[in-house]
């Protein structure tokens, strides 16, 4: 009997959440904005420009060993109710995570959290401004 890995529990929660329609993208946690920001600030740190998926999930054992907290932090696109694709990631998350645990032969519950972070266009337009020449 194995533990599951807190990386599995993210991939799959992320994999789950990403394909309810509706979800734009899952927003990274502030402690991973703030690594992030601090990684590139460090010389010869990799220039990783955008987040993981995997950062908008957020996975934390009990400390009793009861089971795990999920939270997905999501974009939703607009055109869609909140309640609605929120309910939806928070079943569809759990579901595929249940078989996960269990396949570890723990009896380890699974409570998902879902936050709706904002609600944005599905194809932003974004202005530009054109690059100035060096002379």
């Amino acid at each position: 009997m194995t533990a599951c890995h807190p990386a599995d529990i993210r991939h799959t929660a992320a994999e789950a959440a990403l394909a309810v329609s509706g979800v734009l993208a899952l927003q990274p946690t502030l402690a991973s904005r703030l690594a992030r920001a601090a990684s590139r600030a460090t010389p010869g740190a990799a220039d990783n420009r955008f987040a993981s998926p995997l950062s908008g999930i957020r996975v934390v054992h009990d400390p009793d060993g009861s089971g795990w907290q999920v939270e997905v932090r999501c974009v939703l696109a607009e055109g869609h109710r909140a309640i609605d694709v929120a309910r939806t990631v928070h079943d569809r998350t759990r579901a595929s995570l249940t078989p996960l645990v269990t396949t570890h032969g723990t009896a380890d519950t699974v409570t998902v959290t879902v936050t709706i972070t904002r609600i944005t266009r599905t194809k932003p337009k974004v202005a530009r401004r054109p690059l100035k020449s060096k002379k």
